[in-house]
């Protein structure tokens, strides 16, 4: 005898609301897909940089009277046309990394300008360094990261491996590129969130009620926080020329929005923790009504809203340390210049960070409340056996 099928109201209509917002959610992608070519330009041409290797490094004069102890490094390129010729670097002592033999690096050819190479007649081409390589160790902490998900999560860790490079191709492939074709950011970042949402929970927890009840109280959770930004950005008048590169941006696009792109930010920002709370609360009412299948509504909602107080005080603590960590160098700068609190906060750079968290923390905030009403009526509307059984329960923080 086979479990017997849910066919309660509350079900079918969650299940036609679900398949509106993926819809909605498909036209979305269609309507604002980039064309082609961003129509963003910079005036500054970015010189693209070409990998090289550390082979020696003496001693060199300071062209800076301030710095001391400045090197000279010799370089061989490993990539480009150049590959395999040497240059030269001059490093200062301020700001510069320490670098050895041995060392990969990323440079630029500094066209037209020559240094005496190392011990030899000719001279050797100039370049300046752009980066240190860093893709190998990014490359065996990704490598470790993915190994521990699988090992844990076994075919779920994995289901949710491909939803997160599922989530990196839309921002990459969709977000970036639409917003450097003038689409408008917010509606972008509202859209790419949406097909992020619905792909990563189908991925990691199946299509079934628990899905269906996180998608939806994370659907309306998200648009609750698009809102509040779009109100309090405005009320606030943040305008997003914080940052040199979004000062280079407008330059020479003075239609792209600023607000917009901050806007995009807090959606996107948002999204993380709220997959996260929708999805454990709609997993502890499953598991409430699994284990006591004589629970209604009320009873249901009240226990897992009480789960759900634990799991908001931990998120919205780890939301605000997140963005006071992205706003520490800002903060210690005014910290450094004497400056108050009050004139600190109100710095457009810091209250951007404010903003957004406020913002993200109510939305968090009211998921708990939205999607624990949608899973308790789902749940009851369907035989207890029928629920899945979850090897994995919720977790409380």
């Amino acid at each position: 005898m086979g479990k017997a099928p849910s066919h309660s109201i509350s079900s079918r209509i969650a299940l036609v609301a679900l398949g509106l917002l993926t819809l909605a959610t498909v036209a979305g992608l269609v309507a604002l897909w980039p064309s082609g070519d961003p129509d963003v330009q910079i005036a500054t041409e970015i010189a693209e940089a070409e990998e090289a290797e550390v082979v020696a490094t003496t001693a060199s004069p300071c062209q800076n009277p301030a710095e001391q102890g400045c090197e000279q490094l010799t370089i061989e390129l490993r990539s480009g046309v150049d590959e395999g010729q040497q240059g030269v670097i001059v490093l200062g002592q301020i700001g510069a990394p320490e670098l050895g033999v041995g060392d990969r690096i990323r440079v630029t050819r500094n066209e037209g300008l020559s240094l005496p190479g190392d011990g030899s007649a000719e001279p050797s081409p100039s370049y300046s360094l752009t980066e240190v390589e860093r893709s190998a160790p990014m490359l065996w902490l990704a490598a470790i990261f993915a190994a521990l998900v699988i090992v844990l999560g076994r075919w779920r860790g994995a289901r949710s491996l491909v939803g997160l490079a599922i989530s990196l191709a839309l921002v990459t492939f969709f977000i970036i590129p639409a917003i450097l074709d003038e689409r408008s950011p917010l509606l972008v970042a509202l859209v790419g969130s949406l097909a992020v949402m619905l792909t990563t929970i189908a991925l990691a927890h199946g299509v079934g009620i628990k899905s269906r009840a996180a998608a939806l109280g994370t659907a309306a959770s998200l648009v609750l926080t698009v809102a509040l930004a779009l109100l309090f950005t405005n009320l606030a008048n943040l305008f997003g020329a914080t940052s040199e590169e979004a000062t280079l941006l407008q330059l020479d696009n003075p239609d792209l929005s600023l607000q917009g792109l901050v806007l995009a930010g807090m959606v996107i920002g948002a999204l993380g923790v709220l997959d996260d709370v929708t999805v454990s609360q709609a997993s502890t009412v499953m598991a409430l009504r699994r284990a006591d299948p004589t629970q209604r509504f009320a009873g249901l909602y009240r226990d897992a809203v009480s789960v759900g107080k634990d799991h908001v005080a931990a998120t919205v603590n780890t939301l605000v340390l997140a963005y006071v960590g992205a706003s520490l160098p800002i903060l210690l700068v005014f910290a450094v210049g004497d400056v108050g609190f009050a004139d600190a906060v109100n710095s457009e750079a810091v209250a951007e960070q404010v903003v957004a968290t406020l913002v993200g923390s109510i939305g968090l905030i009211a998921a708990v409340p939205i999607t624990t009403a949608l899973a308790a009526l789902l749940a009851t509307g369907t035989p207890a056996e029928a629920l899945p059984a979850d090897p994995h329960p919720p977790h409380a923080h």
